[in-house]
């Protein structure tokens, strides 16, 4: 039986791996997260799209890294359209 650790280096792990699922990501503008070095490039480029084909991505401007407790009602909107659109 594989261990966690003897996965990760055999490499098993690297098969070019997909989420196919509709998936939304929700990102303030204000965000910490974007502050290290070319995390902001990399979403806004749609380079995400390599890994996550059908992902949308919606900036908050006013948002920061707990954009959900900030601006549930707003968060709240944009999920459910999500879901909608997708019929889910």
């Amino acid at each position: 039986m594989f261990s966690l650790m003897q996965e990760f280096n055999s490499g098993l792990w690297l098969y070019d791996p997909k989420v196919s699922a509709p998936t939304l990501l929700i990102q303030g503008e204000k965000d910490y997260l974007l502050n290290f070095p070319g995390t902001e490039d990399y979403i806004r480029s749609g380079a995400m799209k390599h890994i996550v084909p059908d992902l949308d991505i919606t900036f908050i401007a006013e948002g920061g890294h707990f954009v959900q407790e900030v601006l549930p009602e707003k968060i709240n909107e944009l999920i459910l359209t999500f879901l909608a659109k997708h019929g889910i």
